[in-house]
């Protein structure tokens, strides 16, 4: 995990400065094995990384702003929700 995974590379343009930023999260895993008497067997491993954009600094003239991005994709779990419980809640009623 370094910087350049949170931070992408400024972008400019018209005398405005945009820094791109994302949460950016890392595991790993690992494993072995062995069993009595040298019968049984292992091994294992896993690494896992997600990113995500959280928002950009924003420079104009000196000053420095940090504007959140908007992330829909929690938004959409929701309404797939309420879509499902709608539905079944549609069946219910018409249901002799």
């Amino acid at each position: 995990m370094s910087a350049k995974r949170v931070f992408a590379k400024p972008v400019e343009a018209d005398g405005v400065i945009v820094i791109p930023a994302a949460r950016v999260m890392g595991g790993a895993g690992g494993g072995n094995g062995d069993g009595l008497d040298g019968a049984g067997q292992g091994e294992g491993a896993g690494f896992g990384v997600m990113a995500r954009p959280v928002g950009a600094f924003v420079i104009k003239d000196g000053d420095v702003r940090w504007k959140p991005a908007i992330d829909l994709l929690p938004l959409a779990g929701i309404a797939l929700l309420l879509l499902l419980v709608l539905r079944s809640i549609i069946k219910l009623k018409n249901q002799p």
